[in-house]
């Protein structure tokens, strides 16, 4: 725990999806996929699903949409496709999805990823957002940046003990918008 970690609040799994966006490797070969999902679990959280699919525009934004449309999934997060190669097409792929996008993972990525790589984390195209009110963070495919992802921004904020605030106590509240009485005046 951290000096940020309210012990009295009541530890809240959540439901992850992982989707490795890459078109060499397998479940077997997956050593970003494989950190992420050990991560997870070593949180408490709740593997939801996981799948491979190549660097395809149109294979990822399905995989993603058919996750989006199970409702019981609470987060996506990807990993690769997202630099700057000809083949790195997830954020074309999963940001139109958005209906907000989440600008602060990207910056805090950057900072941590920074402090490791030097500017070499100006090639990574890092994002987040929430659609259907469901959380998605798309990482670079390398093992540290998903360590870094994860470890230092994701872990916490999928605690609902940590303060001020986190996402899980938001989950909940991320479709008001849909709610009919809930119009633009």
């Amino acid at each position: 725990m951290n000096d940020r970690t309210d012990a009295t609040r009541t530890f809240v799994p959540v439901r992850i999806a992982v989707l490795t966006i890459s078109d060499t490797r397998t479940l077997d070969s997956d050593t970003s996929g494989d950190v992420l999902v050990e991560r997870i679990k070593e949180a408490g959280h709740e593997l939801a699903d996981r799948s491979i699919v190549q660097d395809d525009q149109i294979m990822i934004a399905e995989q993603v949409r058919r996750w989006l449309a199970e409702r019981s999934i609470d987060a996506i997060i990807t990993t690769g496709g997202t630099g700057l190669t000809g083949r790195d097409v997830t954020v074309e792929a999963i940001r139109p999805l958005f209906e907000k996008e989440i600008d602060g993972f990207s910056i805090l990525f950057h900072q941590l990823s920074f402090a490791k790589i030097g500017t070499s984390t100006v090639q990574s195209r890092a994002c987040a957002g929430v659609a259907g009110g469901t959380f998605i963070f798309c990482l670079p495919g390398s093992p540290g940046a998903v360590k870094d992802g994860w470890d230092g921004i994701l872990k916490l904020q999928f605690d609902a003990r940590h303060k001020p605030c986190n996402f899980v106590e938001i989950m909940p509240r991320l479709q008001e918008h849909l709610a009919a009485g809930n119009r633009k005046r």
